[in-house]
């Protein structure tokens, strides 16, 4: 997955393409490509804004004061780091995952992700294990704020296939467990607590 740092990274709008979208009064959002998009938005639609404007309004006024703006023509540029509550806050509902709190990552954005990650968790295998194999694996976008000194990150990941990503899921855990099955005596079939073995089915690792 492609890491997008809000810290570092300037969206370009252009001008033309902005107004517009003040202008029809509809929701609309601005991807962190710079691409206008409207409501209904998708899991593609990754935004560093999402509002409706007062026709007539200024760009800076629209956008608000947590977003630092230059007007360079026909292009827009804006940093966005500053509104990064808001920018989790419509953004989260179609986050494959959320990696903002202090707990780490512990839900995924799809009920056949969230089966695959509850099972796993009887063997161990955490939630922030799982998700460094979707940044490793997958294609996606993980947007985000991260600094080194003093170091700070809050992220949301999205993935862009995910049925590719259940896949890739299942297959990593599944093959974690079975070598667990067979070279640790705490997790030997015999040894299975009904839990463990009700995931090791689901797994398909056990009868």
């Amino acid at each position: 997955m492609k890491k997008f740092n809000l810290f570092k990274e300037i969206i370009v709008v252009k001008r033309s393409k902005l107004l517009e979208a003040i202008e029809s009064q509809k929701h609309f959002g601005v991807r962190v490509d710079g691409e206008i998009c409207y409501e209904p938005f998708t899991t593609a639609d990754i935004l560093i804004y999402s509002g409706v404007a007062v026709a007539n309004s200024s760009i800076e006024s629209v956008l608000g004061k947590n977003y630092q703006i230059v007007e360079d023509d026909e292009r827009v540029l804006i940093k966005a780091f500053s509104n990064w509550q808001e920018i989790i806050g419509f953004n989260s509902p179609r986050a494959t995952y959320d990696d903002t709190t202090a707990d780490g990552v512990d839900e995924f954005g799809t009920k056949e992700m969230e089966d695959i990650g509850w099972h796993a968790t009887e063997f161990n295998i955490s939630y922030r294990a799982i998700v460094d194999m979707l940044e490793s694996e997958c294609e996606g976008t993980l947007i985000c704020i991260e600094q080194v000194e003093p170091y700070q990150f809050s992220g949301l990941g999205f993935v862009a296939n995910l049925e590719s990503a259940k896949d890739m899921m299942f297959e990593y855990c599944q093959k974690e467990i079975k070598r667990l099955l067979s070279e640790d005596e705490d997790f030997a079939l015999e040894n299975l607590t009904d839990d463990e073995l009700e995931a090791a089915r689901f797994f398909n690792l056990a009868e």
